[in-house]
């Protein structure tokens, strides 16, 4: 009778812990390569950012929810289905960037990371996503998340939920910056558009 409340609660954090894995992913991403380093997201890399919010959303959907009282079994399985498709759809955008710089002496795009560039480890984490999805369904309706009780809990719960909020809007409004008022963004951009257009930088 134990185990399986006990088996809820652990998928409610398993779902808090898939947001705050692409809430540093995509904050590394921005503040860390972009603004650190100077690394502009080329159209792939800025597709494949949205794909990792498209899939988190599906794991906020479960959570705020389940916060608030009102997951089903119906809507858990929709903010499944969300991930999943966040999943594949993201896959495949960083599959297509690793095969633009997959012959020889190709040196990539951006910087490598232990050998890696961050499209490859991008689909990294979209397959983890995928199978993360699909461990979760063999389980059923077991791992369907049940609201911390404590006040501490469902605290860091809204806290993370509403990091990716403010995340998804820091990702909007640097995205409108680099492209300007531009149809369509650079293959491979090297700065921001708008204060080009706006004649603040050259």
């Amino acid at each position: 009778m134990n185990e399986r409340p006990l088996l809820r609660v652990l998928g409610f954090w398993a779902q808090i812990l898939f947001i705050a894995a692409y809430l540093g992913i995509l904050s590394t991403a921005m503040f860390v390569f972009q603004f650190g380093f100077g690394e502009m997201p080329c159209p792939l890399c800025i597709v494949q950012r949205m794909a990792m919010i498209a899939a988190t959303l599906g794991a906020v959907y479960i959570v705020v929810q389940t916060l608030r009282g009102t997951l089903t079994t119906p809507r858990y399985l929709t903010g499944l289905g969300m991930a999943l498709v966040g999943a594949i759809v993201g896959a495949t955008m960083s599959t297509r960037q690793i095969e633009l710089h997959i012959l020889p002496g190709d040196p990539g795009y951006g910087t490598a990371i232990m050998g890696l560039h961050l499209y490859t480890w991008a689909l990294i984490t979209f397959v983890v996503v995928a199978l993360f999805v699909g461990v979760v369904l063999m389980f059923g309706t077991a791992l369907e998340p049940v609201a911390p009780t404590g006040r501490a809990g469902r605290t860091i719960a809204w806290v993370i939920v509403w990091a990716f909020f403010a995340t998804i809007v820091l990702n909007m409004v640097v995205v409108f910056v680099e492209e300007g008022f531009n149809w369509f963004l650079p293959d491979d951009p090297t700065g921001y558009e708008l204060l080009r257009q706006l004649g603040i930088t050259r």
